[in-house]
């Protein structure tokens, strides 16, 4: 298995962070991160304001989200392209416990193939559908609804080919895409507990820059409806 870390070049904050990942995980590269916004005013993504599929998502892209966006579909293409099974993509301001992470490291030996596609979640904030492994203190399961953020996610040859296919055109953030199985058809598992940590913070804040403060009511409104729709469709086993 091959690691891909995705860093923005140039950002000497992350850059440590980025050293310590690509003595840590298993043949590791770096890929440098997309500028979203550069590639927004060249005109060179296809953008649409949340309507491509349902539920409607209510909120533009910003450049920080396109370029995430576009940085996972780079490594996507990466693993399609390649000759491994499958591929470990982490972004820079990834840690593990070395501890637990072998428990990782050896479920995703035993069980990844070409069709996976199983995430890594910082937080542990998913409901358990159906247990399908365990190695030590880590799980394998399938979630009924599928968590945000993209921080460490393993993806097979399959899967990336799938999901490159799926998002030819963007109309919301990739954490919050690939949420949306009954669009894409990948499904997806998840790893808890397994060791990784988000040190965003730690490492001089997040790419992706913030919201305007007002209209922070409406926007959390929006968000509830939209997270509540996404609820009425689990993945099922």
């Amino acid at each position: 298995m091959r690691s891909y870390i995705i860093h923005m070049a140039g950002d000497q904050k992350r850059a440590p962070n980025v050293a310590r990942l690509l003595a840590d995980l298993p043949h590791a590269q770096v890929v440098e991160a997309v500028d979203g916004r550069a590639v927004m005013a060249a005109g060179d993504v296809a953008i649409r304001t949340g309507d491509l599929h349902a539920p409607h998502y209510p909120f533009p892209l910003s450049g920080g989200e396109v370029g995430c966006f576009l940085s996972h579909r780079k490594c996507w293409q990466l693993i399609a392209d390649g000759i491994d099974d499958y591929g470990l993509i982490v972004e820079d301001d990834m840690a593990t416990d070395p501890g637990i992470w072998r428990d990782v490291l050896a479920l995703i030996d035993s069980h990844a193939g070409p069709d996976s596609m199983i995430r890594l979640p910082a937080k542990q904030r998913e409901t358990v559908s159906t247990v399908i492994a365990a190695h030590g203190a880590a799980q394998l399961f399938l979630p009924r609804r599928i968590g945000l953020q993209t921080v460490a996610q393993v993806v097979g040859k399959t899967a990336a080919a799938r999901l490159l296919a799926a998002t030819k055109v963007l109309d919301r953030p990739v954490d919050t895409f690939l949420q949306m199985h009954w669009v894409h058809e990948q499904t997806i598992h998840t790893v808890l507990p397994n060791g990784v940590s988000e040190e965003t913070a730690a490492l001089g804040g997040s790419t992706i820059q913030s919201r305007p403060v007002g209209g922070k009511l409406a926007r959390e409104l929006k968000r509830m409806l939209y997270r509540a729709q996404v609820a009425l469709r689990p993945q099922r086993s």
